[in-house]
């Protein structure tokens, strides 16, 4: 029977880390942009176009991989649109990227609505890591996934290098914290924005391509199912920090599977196992994700409370070169 109960645990571990590998990709790729000073909320608009589009390359050409780099590039070029409004237009960061959203869920409509009824196209392929995962439990938890979990494994470390002890982090940081200054030691405040909010759409494509090739490998309209949302929220639950945002990523991907893992839950003593698989229980372990980003949104949205997560200060504030306090 312990053994039931281990195998349960492990298995809804495992699944958590698989369905969270999308969105840690999106919120990491929102954390460069947001610590550079650009609010990108078309994360949502992204992710979807990279999936289908990468989800109709694999299907037309049989290679998944070729269909995973169209997805990024994809997320990458509508990410400049949002920097074009956001940098070189000053427009409002939230209209545009709420805007970019909504013509990447429209496109995304109209580009895979031949696609719904596909099953067969190429997936990206899964694999043990040899030795490690033979490890009893943790190796089943870790080390036997698709090949975009793994990736996700390399991208934390290297965001958080990157951000935290590099050259090029400090200058991010500097960025989007107080650009005015930046701008005076030299460093092209606008370049670097445009850099970070492209590398955060490179990533939103990825996350995308990830759902449709590899964690649910079909396409259906509305695919990533407010996963890019999510992601923004996920920034603020992680303070900007990828290790968080790793945590954050996982945990919600664990949630959002409970659902499903809880029909094959073990028995347990008298009628407990029965409120597990209520299907209402199941309405309501759906909605705590979400309800859990309405929350932190909220609590973010004041001021004062930005300040003590560690908001980057210049977040949401054009550049005007030469404007006092910019």
């Amino acid at each position: 029977m312990v053994a039931n109960y281990i195998s349960f645990i492990t298995t809804i571990l495992a699944a958590g880390i698989a369905s969270g590998t999308a969105v840690l990709f999106a919120t990491i790729g929102e954390i460069f942009a947001e610590r550079a000073g650009v609010l990108n909320l078309g994360v949502e608009g992204m992710m979807l176009m990279g999936a289908v589009t990468a989800f109709r390359v694999s299907y037309v050409t049989g290679n998944p991989w070729l269909g995973l780099l169209v997805g990024i590039l994809v997320g990458g070029l509508l990410s400049l649109l949002h920097a074009f409004v956001a940098i070189t237009l000053r427009g409002d960061q939230v209209v545009s990227g709420l805007a970019l959203t909504f013509v990447g869920a429209g496109l995304s409509s109209v580009i895979g609505w031949s696609l719904v009824d596909v099953r067969d196209a190429p997936r990206l392929p899964a694999f043990d890591i040899p030795l490690l995962g033979q490890i009893p439990i943790l190796g089943e938890i870790l080390f036997r996934h698709n090949v975009v979990v793994y990736l996700g494994y390399l991208l934390i470390p290297l965001a958080w290098f990157l951000i935290n002890r590099t050259r090029p982090g400090l200058h991010l940081r500097a960025v989007g914290e107080y650009p005015a200054a930046a701008d005076a030691l030299g460093i092209n405040v606008f370049r670097l924005r445009y850099l970070y909010v492209f590398i955060g759409g490179l990533l939103a494509g990825l996350a995308g391509a990830s759902l449709s090739l590899a964690i649910t490998p079909l396409w259906i309209d509305g695919l990533t199912a407010g996963q890019g949302w999510i992601a923004v929220g996920l920034v603020i639950f992680a303070q900007w920090d990828p290790l968080r945002a790793a945590f954050g990523s996982y945990l919600f991907g664990a949630i959002r599977r409970l659902p499903l893992d809880l029909q094959g839950a073990p028995p347990l003593p008298g009628d407990f196992h029965l409120v597990l698989q209520n299907p209402l229980l199941n309405y309501f372990t759906n909605m705590l994700p979400y309800l859990f980003t309405i929350f932190v949104l909220v609590v973010a949205s004041r001021e004062a409370m930005r300040k003590r997560l560690g908001a980057p200060a210049a977040l949401g504030v054009p550049y005007v070169r030469g404007e006092r306090g910019a």
